[in-house]
């Protein structure tokens, strides 16, 4: 596909796919639309529950009032514009308050409602900081989606951070293997930055976001074999959508084929509670369930994914229950000592976030 142009409107989606959608104004008020012709031909519009739909195309449930705008209060992490330090081992860096298409379901889609409040302005005061803090080993560099940045800055930010001593690897969030995988095939400096920043001895990683197996089209797969053969590690990580990817056979083809594909299944989050959120949303309990299912008919590369919660204190895992309680432990904590931290409670078959079992 030679043309990918971004469209910006349903008023442009419905001229160039015939695709009926109406009274979709007040959403796209309230939260942008943005998407390209390469993602939305995916969609098989005579489906109205395709999953490629709901993750893309605006749903009058975002309107239901609902969750907030920074759902993991990111803001009492942030040292300065785009620099957030809430572990201790990890700098974030958000580098791009931009998308290859806006994910209906995305917990800072506040960086579209109020562009530029977040977004790194400086990048010596962030790589001074990132320098004069030695605990930070890793550095994740997101947004918005890292790679709408163009290469050539992309290149000097992440040659800025191997520069320094005490950072061992890089991470380059991106959904652009799913959302514009031509954004990495055609662009052969970005192969030559992987390869010349992979030689340096630290690791640099891909964090992808692929939510449902059809994501994982032949055009995607190139892009990822591009990344890896360049010398990129990946891994994903996707949200429980309900509609998407909330029962056993869909989340358990979605670990196989990015498995096969080299890519790790990392994480698998309970979905935020971000306004316009609320009919994504599945309990809990259900998901520990749908993920256990799933994970019976996969490859222990496969079922590597970790079930967690991004919470503001850390990102709690849910790791069991029984018929009257639900087990977690903090994976990673903004307060180190609480890391490992066993917990335990009564089950609670609505709680859709943690703050519900307390």
């Amino acid at each position: 596909m030679t043309e990918n142009a971004c469209l910006t409107s349903i008023a442009e989606v419905n001229r160039q796919f015939d695709a009926g959608l109406s009274g979709l104004e007040a959403v796209e008020n309230n939260f942008p639309f943005l998407a390209n012709q390469y993602y939305l031909s995916l969609i098989n519009w005579d489906d109205p529950e395709d999953p490629i739909k709901k993750i893309i195309i605006p749903n009058s449930a975002e309107m239901v009032k609902w969750g907030s705008l920074d759902p993991s209060m990111e803001a009492r992490n942030t040292k300065s514009p785009g620099l957030q330090h809430k572990y201790q081992a990890t700098a974030l860096m958000l580098i791009s308050d931009n998308c290859g298409g806006f994910c209906r379901f995305c917990f800072r889609k506040r960086l579209f409602i109020k562009p530029e409040d977040e977004k790194i302005r400086d990048l010596s005061t962030d790589i001074d900081y990132i320098r004069s803090h030695p605990e930070i080993s890793n550095v994740l560099l997101s947004g918005g989606d890292a790679l709408m940045i163009p290469t050539s800055r992309l290149s000097k930010i992440v040659s800025a951070l191997f520069s320094i001593k005490h950072v061992k690897s890089v991470r380059i969030g991106t959904k652009m293997p799913a959302y514009n995988p031509f954004r990495i095939t055609g662009d052969e400096s970005l192969q030559a930055m992987i390869q010349e920043n992979s030689r340096s001895g630290k690791m640099l990683y891909f964090m992808t976001q692929f939510n449902h197996p059809r994501e994982l089209t032949k055009e995607a797969k190139e892009a990822m074999d591009l990344l890896r053969l360049s010398g990129a590690s990946l891994a994903n990580q996707t949200p429980i959508l309900n509609g998407v990817n909330n029962d056993p056979e869909t989340l358990s083809g979605l670990c196989s084929n990015l498995a096969e594909a080299g890519n790790v299944p990392y994480y698998l989050f309970q979905c935020r509670p971000a306004a316009g959120n609320r009919h994504f949303t599945v309990p809990v309990e259900n998901t520990y369930e749908i993920y256990e299912k799933a994970k019976r008919s996969l490859s222990g590369l496969a079922k590597r994914a970790r079930y967690v919660m991004s919470h503001a204190t850390g990102k709690i895992e849910v790791i069991g229950m029984d018929s009257g309680k639900v087990y977690m432990k903090y994976h990673q904590a903004a307060n180190p000592g609480d890391i490992g931290k066993m917990m335990s409670f009564k089950r609670n078959p609505k709680a859709l976030w943690f703050d519900d079992y307390l």
